[in-house]
């Protein structure tokens, strides 16, 4: 199922936040997934604006990350 055009938008700048957030932290791709247990190659698609994550690893994201999860939304 493809995304329209306005939630291919926000889920690049979802992905946008997540990317500046580990940056913040001077963390590469790697070690993010690697703290909340995905996988490098989801967490560089999810940042990229191809993958639509689930609430669950919404969460783990910004658990690792120290934020809450509303932080991470644009």
């Amino acid at each position: 199922m493809g995304y329209s055009a306005k939630e291919t938008k926000y889920l690049k700048a979802l992905g946008a936040r997540i990317r500046e957030l580990r940056k913040e932290k001077g963390w590469s791709q790697e070690e993010l997934a690697f703290q909340c247990r995905l996988h490098r190659t989801y967490v560089g698609a999810i940042e990229r604006g191809e993958r639509n994550p689930s609430v669950i690893n919404l969460k783990k994201i910004a658990s690792s990350l120290g934020v809450a999860v509303g932080d991470m939304f644009p």
